[in-house]
């Protein structure tokens, strides 16, 4: 029968034997100290030094993480893990690992996840680069706040406390230093319990370069936050383009309009029409992602994309996208019989693409509009039947 444990530390580790031993010894001090039963899991990711002979030596239990990546490892410590209480932490010595009461207390009292909060903890001298501490930190978490409402100040602390249940529950699946965004994000929109907690950041005791790479990992963090945010990769710049596209074209539609010295005319026209098309696939694409995303559980439903969602079922996405393309059609066949007019020979563009410009934009938005329902459709549909597959697949 397995022994009853209040807390698990996990350690990622790549090489840390020149501060491993600490990490451990102070755990392992908080642990007594506490009257805690608990155990220190290093959750080694192929180290080549001594790291692991270290680990065993100080009391850890060493767990093999063979799939490279800050995530694999952080996942796969918590994963082994055998208590419900988790608090995993860097294995540089930057966290002090004897100073984890706010973390147990946070747990304790119904948290799922708790965070830690270096800014507000403090960052001790050479503890953090100047690119990081103004510039990358504050700015994607500030992005994550913005797309996700989360109340997180500080994404990408290190160290952090979870209730293992409730963080397998998740689903993680990045492997990089991503991991530590979509720890927070997937939490957000779960609707777990979050909590921070001040966490003084030292300098680390390592004379090697560190794993992180600023803007290799920088990007890779704001790849995963777009990601899980369709509204703000695609709906909202695709509604601003939508708008700017139309109203410019409104603008033009009767004329070229003089701005001081500039003159603009029916090459404006063009881009604008070249936006509002751009813009309003943008927000298709959008919709297809909510879709998506909802139907298999990456994301939570949004009232305002569910109603967009809504506008365009089969039977109504239909008759409003072959509403515009006969528009389009009508306003070709305009330009046709001004054509006509001119006896089939050369044309006067600026009167001519006036008529053909808003004719094409209007059958491409129908023609988008129209092969949108269906497609909206097939993703609702094809989800139905493979729930139903898997259904009768568990019976058979």
């Amino acid at each position: 029968m397995k022994t009853h444990l209040d807390l698990s530390v996990v350690m990622p580790c790549l090489n840390e034997a020149e501060t491993l031993e600490t990490c451990i010894s102070k755990a392992s001090w908080f642990l007594r100290e506490n009257r805690l039963s608990g155990e220190i899991v290093v959750a080694d990711n192929g180290s080549s030094d001594a790291s692991i002979e270290i680990a065993r030596k100080a009391g850890a239990r060493v767990v093999d993480i063979r799939e490279r990546g800050y995530g694999s490892a952080v996942l796969g410590g918590i994963t082994a893990a055998r208590a419900e209480f988790v608090i995993v932490g860097d294995a540089d010595a930057s966290y002090d690992f004897s100073d984890l009461a706010g973390f147990v207390k946070g747990l304790s009292e119904g948290a799922d996840l708790v965070m830690g909060n270096r800014f507000a903890g403090g960052i001790m001298p050479g503890a953090m680069p100047f690119l990081h501490r103004y510039l990358g930190n504050p700015g994607l978490s500030w992005l994550a706040r913005l797309f996700f409402r989360s109340p997180i100040r500080d994404f990408h602390c290190g160290l952090r406390g979870l209730r293992r249940s409730a963080i397998l529950s998740l689903g993680l699946q990045t492997t990089g230093m991503e991991f530590a965004s979509e720890m927070v994000v997937k939490a957000t929109l779960r609707g777990l319990t979050i909590r921070e907690v001040p966490t003084r950041l030292y300098r680390d005791g390592r004379t090697r370069r560190p794993h992180l790479r600023t803007w290799h990992d920088g990007w890779r963090h704001l790849k995963f936050l777009f990601l899980y945010s369709p509204r703000w990769l695609f709906l909202f710049p695709g509604i601003l383009l939508t708008i700017l596209g139309v109203f410019t074209s409104a603008v033009l539609i009767s004329g070229p309009i003089s701005l001081g010295g500039i003159v603009l005319d029916i090459a404006t026209l063009l881009y604008a029409a070249l936006l509002t098309v751009v813009g309003a696939q943008l927000v298709l694409f959008s919709l297809f992602t909510y879709v998506f995303g909802v139907r298999a559980g990456l994301l939570p439903p949004h009232p305002f994309t569910g109603r967009l969602v809504r506008a365009i079922r089969p039977d109504s996405g239909i008759l409003l996208g072959t509403i515009g393309m006969l528009a389009g059609l009508a306003a070709s066949f305009g330009s046709v019989i001004y054509w006509s007019q001119q006896g089939f020979g050369a044309l006067d563009p600026s009167r001519s693409m006036r008529l053909a410009i808003p004719g094409a934009v209007l059958f491409a938005l129908g023609l988008q509009f129209f092969f949108a329902t269906f497609f909206i459709a097939i993703l609702e549909t094809k989800t139905v039947l493979a729930d139903g597959l898997h259904e009768e697949a568990g019976t058979g």
